[in-house]
């Protein structure tokens, strides 16, 4: 989207209000919130039921307003919202604010409502917010757009887009204001007829203002154009934290009816996010504490840190949650504890350790402790915990020495504070609150170190970039195939070589003969498998037979075709068999079963996941693999793998020979490719279960295909 209409929306010099009243809630409240919280640019009433009100005219309609203004607000029944919007459009009005409700999330003729506002949208080149919209705040020009903002918002540096129009002002503001954390821009995204969700992250992203992106996401139309914006936010310095709903089925259906989204699968929303680089968070008030962190510290050099606390049980509590985070607590450095064990005040006996128990003496000497601890170079990073009242005389001391400390600190230092925060005097600010208002401060051990962890991870994420984009898509020549079908294996085949993969020498037995001269000639135990498109999972109907001799192979050639068509019978399926496919035993005391799959998924399209195969899966769970979007580089595959219990299985368990990790991650590379590449049908499911991973510098076996095409 053009910039300077999207500055127009989010920061217009003149607005026109199309539904203005009195009489609605809606525009009335807004109309109020712009004269009460600052807004000192042109406004313009729209309403030909009205002649005037808050002692201006209205004008009839948009075109008869004096002049060309930045935005219109619309606030009028859905029938009258398109032809608004195309008068606006004619008149080079840059940007709209749709509020009214009742499109895609209502029914069938909303759809096509919102539909053509999308179409008017590209027409006239307009940024257009919603429809269903609750509006929108850009605090440091004092334009409050929006009927659902109870206090002027204060001027600060974290953009906020959200799906959910009420969480946008109602919650996440409103608890953010409470906790005197301030935002730059806030806007609720509504339906998203034309501006998107990546669209307000890109211009967060390009503001000098935003330090910070919170996003609350139930769906996006375009999530690969999504995950590469917000990547290459990540990577120039702006930390992208998101809150992602859609885990359940129930949450799914909210989404769908509250804005019409399709909320996608969560695990590839995870391999989405960390691919690039967001951090995932669960819930609001880790999305607000984790975002004051990113305003006031850059990032560690490194995780390690220093936890200095009053209490003792305390320090023990945050030294296990530290270790879940991966935070590491170096020892302190001998002179540093005899510095400390030397403090009068603190009167510790015998030795310091990190987490360092400062007793409840330390709270009044936080400066000479700090002073101490910043001075020891193990550590780049900091936390000080208060298990004492937050309020009251001492409070007020306690208050002044974490200052002292924050003003002293070269390195981020996060304030914990567990004690009472109710005060029977009445005293405003009181003690915490000063403190909050100056610096991160928490009172709750997990999410302090929450907070932390997410300033040390975007360290680590924001100068990692993928080799490969999500949008630049491969484009690969696949055979013919057949639509809506599950494939044979000779289509399978086909269609894997047209991808660069080659399968095991496999020979299809037409006859009993035929299975023993194949066996005969592979010189050893071979495998046999009925292939028929009916019979998907083999093993089910009895259509597998392993470790066959070749004087065997006729009498279970029979038996596995006799098994195949009575339980193709019994499920009153097709039952046309292709033939017997042939395959050479492997060694599976040498190899490695990995399942290497792809799956559709209604947001993202092809996804790939790899996990341990075979009997494995059962043993392992459904947990034990990574989630990958496509296309993706070895090199990444492999990384992601690596710390799995896949990636342990292929190190060597249990006495097995290390398996060719680097053969696995081209072929795993390979199969996203042709999943993403392919030209139609669709590849709507595709599993290569077992590859046979051999040992490191023998390669893989493709040694069984399943596909399905869509459309």
């Amino acid at each position: 989207m053009n910039a300077e209409r999207m500055d127009a929306l989010l920061a217009p010099d003149s607005i026109a209000v199309v539904g203005a009243s009195p009489d609605s809630w809606y525009a009335s409240n807004l109309i109020e919130n712009l004269d009460a919280y600052g807004y000192d640019g042109e406004v313009y009433y729209v309403n030909p039921g009205r002649e005037e009100a808050w002692g201006q005219p209205c004008h009839d309609s948009i075109t008869d307003v004096p002049a060309t203004v930045d935005l219109v607000v619309v606030s009028v029944p859905r029938e009258h919202v398109l032809g608004v919007v195309e008068d606006a459009g004619g008149m080079d009005v840059p940007s709209a604010l749709v509020i009214t409700a009742g499109f895609a999330e209502a029914d069938d003729e909303g759809a096509k409502l919102e539909a053509e506002l999308g179409e008017l949208a590209e027409e006239y080149g307009m940024a257009i917010c919603g429809p269903n919209t609750i509006g929108l705040a850009n605090t440091h020009d004092e334009t409050v757009v929006t009927s659902t903002c109870s206090r002027k918002p204060g001027k600060g540096s974290i953009g906020l887009v959200s799906q959910s129009g009420a969480l946008a002002f109602t919650t996440f503001y409103e608890r953010a204001a409470d906790e005197d954390i301030d935002f730059a821009y806030i806007v609720a995204t509504g339906n998203e007829a034309a501006l998107s969700i990546t669209d307000y992250v890109e211009f967060m992203a390009d503001s000098e203002r935003v330090e910070a992106i919170c996003a609350y996401i139930e769906g996006v139309d375009d999530p690969r154009r999504f995950v590469e914006s917000a990547g290459t936010a990540v990577r120039d310095g702006t930390p992208v934290l998101a809150t992602k709903v859609g885990r359940s089925a129930v949450a799914e259906q909210a989404s769908l009816s509250h804005t019409g989204s399709v909320t996608g699968d969560a695990a590839a929303w995870d391999a989405a996010f960390e691919r690039a680089g967001v951090e995932r968070v669960p819930d609001i008030p880790d999305l607000l504490g984790r975002s004051r962190v990113h305003t006031a510290f850059d990032p560690p050099e490194s995780a390690n840190v220093c936890l200095a606390s009053t209490s003792g049980g305390l320090a023990s509590l945050l030294a296990d949650m530290a270790a879940e985070r991966d935070l590491s607590l170096p020892p302190l450095d001998g002179e540093t504890e005899q510095r400390l064990l030397d403090m009068e005040d603190l009167l510790t006996f015998g030795a310091m350790h990190n987490p360092a128990d400062i007793r409840g003496y330390g709270a009044d000497v936080l400066p000479e402790i700090a002073e101490t601890l910043f001075a020891d170079d193990a550590f780049d990073a900091y936390v000080f915990a208060v298990g004492l009242p937050a309020v009251g005389e001492r409070a007020e001391g306690i208050a002044d020495a974490m200052l002292r400390v924050r003003e002293m600190a070269d390195d981020p230092v996060l304030f914990l504070w567990t004690g009472r925060k109710e005060s029977d005097r009445g005293d405003s600010p009181l003690p915490y609150e000063r403190v909050r208002r100056e610096t991160p401060l928490y009172y709750d051990p997990s999410r302090c170190l929450d907070a932390l962890s997410s300033l040390v991870g975007f360290g680590e994420r924001a100068g990692r970039k993928p080799a490969r984009s999500l949008t630049d898509l491969p484009n690969i020549e696949t055979p013919a195939l057949p639509a809506e079908r599950v494939l044979t294996w000779d289509e399978g085949s086909r269609l894997l070589e047209s991808g660069g993969i080659e399968p095991a020498e496999t020979r299809l037995a037409g006859s009993p003969e035929e299975a023993t001269e194949y066996a005969e000639a592979m010189g050893g135990p071979v495998v046999l498998k009925v292939d028929a498109r009916a019979l998907p999972h083999r093993s089910d109907a009895g259509a597998v037979a392993v470790g066959v001799a070749p004087e065997n192979a006729a009498e279970r050639y029979e038996e596995v075709v006799g098994n195949a068509r009575q339980y193709m019978k019994n499920e009153r399926s097709e039952t046309t068999i292709e033939g017997v496919l042939v395959q050479e035993q492997a060694d599976l005391d040498s190899t490695t079963e990995v399942l290497v799959g792809v799956s559709h998924d209604e947001s993202f399209g092809p996804v790939l996941t790899v996990a341990p195969g075979g009997e494995l899966v059962e043993l392992f769970g459904p947990d034990a693999g990574v989630t990958l979007l496509s296309p993706v580089e070895p090199a990444e595959v492999r990384a992601a793998i690596t710390d799995t219990p896949l990636g342990d299985l292929l190190s060597g368990y249990r006495g097995r020979p290390p398996g060719d990790f680097d053969a696995l991650a081209d072929l795993v590379a390979r199969v996203g490719d042709l999943a993403v590449g392919a030209q139609a049908p669709r590849i709507d499911e595709l599993d290569l279960n077992p590859v046979l991973v051999h040992p490191e510098g023998e390669g893989v076996s493709v040694v069984d295909i399943l596909v399905r095409t869509g459309a």
